[in-house]
């Protein structure tokens, strides 16, 4: 790569380059400016020059050491001249709001403007964007092109330092001027911040790595293959990767599977979909096993240094000793007897399999996790990628301190629950004669209702009470998603909580109020009547022949598509909404207009069978107090099952020592039978979708034959909506 040396910047004061002044910020290149030119001029210290905008960022797009800043090959490289030349447009009064329809319609399903990676083209879209000032800031709050914001606050989020260092500096509420008049920093107003009110954009954390150096920051994401990824590990991948964008360093995921009795090649696999989900970027993935030999020997060093000894004490005497601080019978065993002891736990003898090593650290301590932890344990258990090898496993906290200093890693981030450990983490990578890691702790993520221990997990699907890891009623990744989460709103409910160490108990209410306002501007409309005791209503001067209307499936979002309407003599509506209407009563009917029921029809019992009534299209909707949902009566009507959930325990957070089995919601999933219009034959799985006046729903099966119902979960949000009078959707 060139080096890249700079003698100036020259422009004019009232108008910076800011792509240019944006690019070399996040590429970290040095850039001394002057503001006496008439244009942008980049001086070199040979004394060459390269004159305009877009020319000077394409020079500093290939000079940069950022990978893939110029596209990752050729095609691309063109890709991104075409951006180049498309951003002016965005300096066009009259043009903006075109070319914002047009970008937000091409980053639908994009990350960045071009290939895989970030880019000048992004550089050069959000600095057009953002030099407008207050007219995009306004944009950005209408909701109006939800996918151009995304990647916008996006952006600013990785890239935050630098973005709020320029615009603080060169753009003004009235957009791209001159420079602005600097303020003290405590008091800028910084573009983008995620604040506690939840305002998307900017650096989310308010705090630093310790002793990091820009571009040598490591960091591992090491979830235990013994479950699927649940939100609180999303936590932990998210900030690994945030942290890692930031210090431009690396992350790698390492499978921690040092436990064969709980972990399988299932879970690995699983692991790998939702870190994919998640959209970390990650340099390779390693296992703790890869590292099983080398551990062997460091633990048999150990004991030789006697460091380490070999214990048969019985667990529970052993327990107990650590929690008195009484030192093991066996702790003063000479070096001979210790490495006799070893060698049959790694035979797997009948005698090596009573045994353990521990490390010799101090009993008298305070902490009592450093009181002789256990460093590794005899296991028959075949293991998922080696198979038999072994008979003796290191333990989490042997392995890890050693993995992280062998593997590079630079930070571990930990969440705070290993708080006291981390005195253990160090002294065993001192004892090892290894190179420190730098541990940094973030709180651990709760959620009300919610049980986030593997353990208590797997006894759910072991039992029955779930449909398995994916059940939309889990907390884990795929279960929440399946439920109707866009990772979109995970990521940004997850950001908004930083990096804190304060311990906090998260509602569900807010992650589903940022997911409506995801899936409210972009989901399809459709109508639904719940089946049971549905009311026909005969309109008397209703069409005699049923005709068809193409209307759109989202009145303000046109990439929603379009739907087929059916109107006929004889309709259906809920028996929720016949038991509100009085005679001579005008309703409004959705998609068509107001009628006028003239007739009540009740059975025995009194309650209603049938209403007639007559259409009265010329009156007006404002005057109705029922605006009712109905569907035709044809035989093109699809069986829907709509599913709702509930929490699986019914406390809010359980106590130290509490049982989960005492807590355990008997009833957490309810299936109600309804009809839907004929356009919904055409839901594919995944698809999200509005059910008019009943809430949010994902299309968990999607049409197959008449005989087999559509299946729809419901999908809460923050008004709690319900589909039916008794029953209330949760999480």
């Amino acid at each position: 790569m060139e080096e890249i040396k700079i003698k100036q910047l020259s422009f004019a004061p009232d108008n910076p380059p800011l792509p240019v002044i944006v690019a070399a910020k996040v590429a970290g290149i040095t850039l001394p400016t002057d503001t006496s030119a008439t244009s942008p001029t980049l001086h070199l210290p040979n004394g060459l020059k390269l004159h305009g905008t877009h020319v000077i960022l394409r020079y500093i797009g290939r000079v940069s050491s950022l990978s893939n800043f110029y596209g990752h090959n050729a095609f691309e490289a063109s890709q991104v001249d075409e951006w180049l030349e498309y951003a002016p447009i965005l300096s066009s009064g009259s043009e903006f709001e075109n070319a914002c329809t047009h970008m937000d319609k091409y980053m639908e399903n994009r990350t960045f403007f071009v290939g895989h990676s970030f880019s000048i083209a992004d550089i050069a879209i959000w600095s057009g964007l953002a030099g407008t000032g207050q007219r995009w800031e306004s944009l950005r709050k209408s909701k109006k092109y939800l996918n151009l914001v995304r990647w916008f606050n996006s952006v600013s989020a990785e890239y935050s330092d630098a973005l709020n260092e320029v615009t603080a500096t060169y753009v003004g509420k009235k957009g791209l001027g001159k420079l602005v008049a600097s303020k003290p920093k405590e008091q800028q107003s910084v573009n983008g911040d995620i604040s506690e009110k939840g305002k998307a954009g900017s650096k989310p954390f308010e705090v630093d790595l310790p002793d990091v150096e820009i571009g040598k920051v490591r960091l591992r994401f090491a979830p235990e293959p013994s479950g699927y990824l649940h939100i609180g590990h999303s936590k932990a991948a998210l900030l690994n990767q945030y942290f890692a964008q930031r210090y431009q360093g690396q992350v790698i995921v390492r499978f921690d599977d040092t436990n064969p009795s709980k972990e399988s090649n299932e879970f690995v696999e699983n692991l790998l979909k939702d870190i994919e989900t998640l959209g970390i970027k990650y340099e390779t993935v390693t296992y703790t096993s890869d590292y099983f030999p080398q551990l062997m020997e460091m633990a048999e060093k150990l004991i030789r240094e006697g460091k380490a000894y070999v214990d048969d004490t019985p667990r529970e005497q052993m327990q107990k000793e650590r929690m008195d601080g009484i030192e093991s019978k066996c702790r003063s065993n000479s070096v001979e007897e210790n490495l006799k002891l070893w060698n049959e736990m790694v035979a797997g003898s009948v005698r090596g399999l009573q045994c353990c090593v521990r490390g010799k650290l101090d009993m008298q301590d305070p902490n009592k996790s450093l009181r002789d932890p256990v460093y590794y344990r005899c296991n028959p258990v075949p293991h998922h990628r080696i198979g038999s090898k072994y008979k003796l496993y290191p333990t989490y906290d042997f392995a890890c301190p050693f993995v992280d200093s062998i593997e590079g890693i630079t930070h571990a981030l930990r969440s705070s629950e290993y708080h006291d450990r981390n005195d253990q983490y160090y002294r065993i990578q001192m004892d090892m004669g290894l190179r420190k890691v730098h541990i940094y702790e973030f709180s651990r993520l709760n959620m009300v209702y919610t049980l986030l221990s593997k353990r208590k997990l797997l006894w759910f699907v072991q039992n029955g009470k779930v449909d398995g890891w994916d059940d939309p009623r889990f907390p884990t990744v795929q279960g929440i998603v399946r439920r109707g989460l866009k990772i979109e709103a995970l990521i940004q409910f997850i950001l908004e909580q930083g990096a804190s160490k304060n311990l906090n108990l998260m509602e569900w209410d807010k992650l589903w109020s940022i997911n409506k306002r995801i899936i409210d501007p972009v989901c399809p409309r459709h109508t639904a009547v719940i089946e049971e005791r549905r009311v026909l209503l005969t309109l008397t001067n209703g069409p005699d022949e049923s005709f068809c209307r193409i209307i759109p499936r989202h009145k303000k979002y046109e990439g929603a598509g379009e739907k087929a309407t059916t109107y006929t003599k004889r309709i259906w509506i809920e028996h929720a909404d016949a038991d509100c209407i009085s005679v001579d009563e005008e309703i409004t009917l959705m998609d068509w207009g107001n009628a006028i029921v003239k007739e009540i029809i009740k059975d025995q019992d009194g309650n209603i069978t049938k209403l007639v009534g007559v259409l009265h299209l010329e009156g007006s909707v404002k005057t109705t107090k029922l605006k009712l949902t109905w569907l035709p009566e044809t035989k093109e009507l699809i069986n829907l099952t709509l599913v709702e959930f509930d929490y699986l325990i019914t406390k809010k957070k359980l106590e130290e020592g509490e049982d989960f089995l005492d807590v355990l919601n008997p009833c957490t999933k309810k299936e109600i039978a309804a009809l839907g219009d004929s356009n919904m034959s055409n839901l594919k799985r995944g698809e999200i979708l509005q059910l008019e006046r009943k809430g949010y729903f994902r299309c968990d099966v999607p049409f197959i034959r008449a005989s087999k119902p559509v299946i729809l979960f419901a999908i809460p949000d923050e008004q709690d909506h319900t589909v039916s009078p008794t029953s209330r959707i949760a999480y």
